[in-house]
């Protein structure tokens, strides 16, 4: 078997065996396929893409590739929950107490924000004293004692994918659905989950930027789920505009503690209840989507969910001070942007908001970026409300005056006022199950 002759089978849209393709990803693993080849590959990928059966053995070799995680010794079912990616996305924050405190475990791994789009360790990492990493017995052990873990993901991890995702970065070949969909859905299977629920986003902020593209990847993403044997349910949203109100790490944990405390943004309480009440149904603790967001909204009503929060955040190390004060460090610069006129705000872009909130300093440029956990931006007003001349529309927070200087000038380029409210998608465009 020689990688140029799969290059070629694959240029010209023929499938691809489950010898073959085992053959390609322990080739690159074990550095006998260079990266040359595999970055023809995965353009041949791009262009002529992959059937169901193609992407599903993907997905199995890059598991294969390196450790898997044995959830086994947690009580009761494990059901995960995976954004694509957008700006302002801090639901696993908010959703992970509320299903806890329905009586279904949380066991996540998480990853570190890169580029426009926010991580969830980033946002942990941000409460003083809070320990993203523990051991796999410790993981298991708190899950089992609290009902809720988030960690950052293993390095050990799909290897395979790590390798090829930093070989795509490079190649333009990042927005191919089956390597997206096999990336994805090879670390929630590597991972232990028995169930997993999918936030596929659309829009400028998003990796899919229309609404066709994200069916699709969430077509393929459920198709792979069901032929490994994991329940696999993709609610697709919209990343047009950023969720909720904030942007950036320590603002976020911020905005989620108002949530839990009954505070929460309508987008940002809407998208968690609608995956968390699938999480739900999929682990057997609600008979439909409805009894689910009914359980959800009882459990911050009755304020179990930021009790199971506080929990959390005690078990991993957290200060409960600091998070019940609402006292995260924020960046020393900020500034507030004003209305010129009175009007109704206009979209924002969410793709441009990422990129301010990173040149604030609250992104990565590149994986070895220092970020600014207090870094980020309060939007006072939301698109299609009405501001009068002179009100606050954005708060800017950073820890540098050459950072905020830049990111003022970007800012005020994002803000226009318009006599009419402007036209908004509906965030929660469908469910694939």
């Amino acid at each position: 078997m020689r990688m140029v002759d799969l290059i070629e089978k694959k240029k010209e849209g023929l499938a691809l065996s489950r010898e073959e393709i085992r053959y390609i990803i322990q080739g690159y693993i074990q550095d006998s396929i260079p990266d040359y080849q595999m970055s023809a590959w995965a353009m041949a990928v791009y262009f002529q893409g992959m059937n169901s059966e193609e992407t599903a053995e993907l997905t199995k070799a890059m598991v294969e590739s390196g450790e898997q995680y044995d959830l086994s010794g947690i009580v009761g079912k494990v059901v995960d929950k995976h954004s694509t990616g957008g700006v302002g996305d801090k639901t696993t924050l908010l959703l992970g107490p509320m299903v806890a405190a329905c009586g279904l475990p949380v066991a996540k791994m998480s990853g570190r924000g890169l580029g426009h789009t926010g991580g969830t360790i980033d946002k942990l990492s941000s409460i003083p004293g809070f320990r993203v990493e523990l051991s796999r017995e410790d993981f298991i052990a708190q899950v089992n004692k609290i009902g809720l873990a988030v960690v950052a993901q293993s390095g050990n991890l799909v290897p395979a994918d790590k390798k090829l995702y930093s070989l795509r970065d490079v190649t333009a070949t990042v927005d191919s659905i089956p390597l997206i969909a096999s990336s994805v859905m090879s670390k929630k299977i590597a991972a232990g989950a028995q169930g997993i629920v999918l936030d596929v986003k659309y829009g400028s902020g998003a990796f899919m930027s229309t609404l066709e593209r994200a069916r699709e990847l969430a077509a393929q993403m459920v198709a792979i789920g069901k032929s490994l044997g994991r329940v696999t349910v993709a609610v697709i949203s919209d990343m047009n505009q950023p969720l909720g109100r904030a942007v950036g790490n320590s603002l976020e944990v911020l905005e989620v503690i108002d949530a839990l405390q009954g505070k929460g943004e309508k987008d940002l309480l809407a998208l968690s209840l609608e995956l968390g009440a699938w999480m739900l149904v999929i682990g057997n603790k609600a008979s439909g989507v409805a009894e689910g967001k009914h359980l959800l909204e009882k459990s911050l009503a009755s304020g179990a969910a930021w009790q199971k929060f506080l929990q959390f955040i005690s078990a991993q190390g957290g200060d409960i001070q600091a998070v019940s004060n609402r006292s995260l460090a924020l960046g020393t610069c900020q500034l507030a942007l004003r209305a010129e006129e009175s009007g109704y705000l206009q979209n924002i872009d969410a793709h441009r908001i990422g990129m301010l909130s990173m040149v604030l300093g609250a992104g990565r440029e590149t994986k070895q970026s220092v970020i600014d956990l207090g870094a980020g931006l309060i939007f006072g007003k939301r698109p299609g409300e009405w501001v009068e001349a002179g009100e606050e529309i954005m708060h800017l927070y950073s820890g540098s005056k050459e950072k905020m200087a830049d990111g003022l000038f970007l800012a005020q380029k994002l803000i226009q006022i318009g006599s009419e409210p402007p036209r908004l998608t509906e965030l929660i465009q469908e469910v694939v199950s």
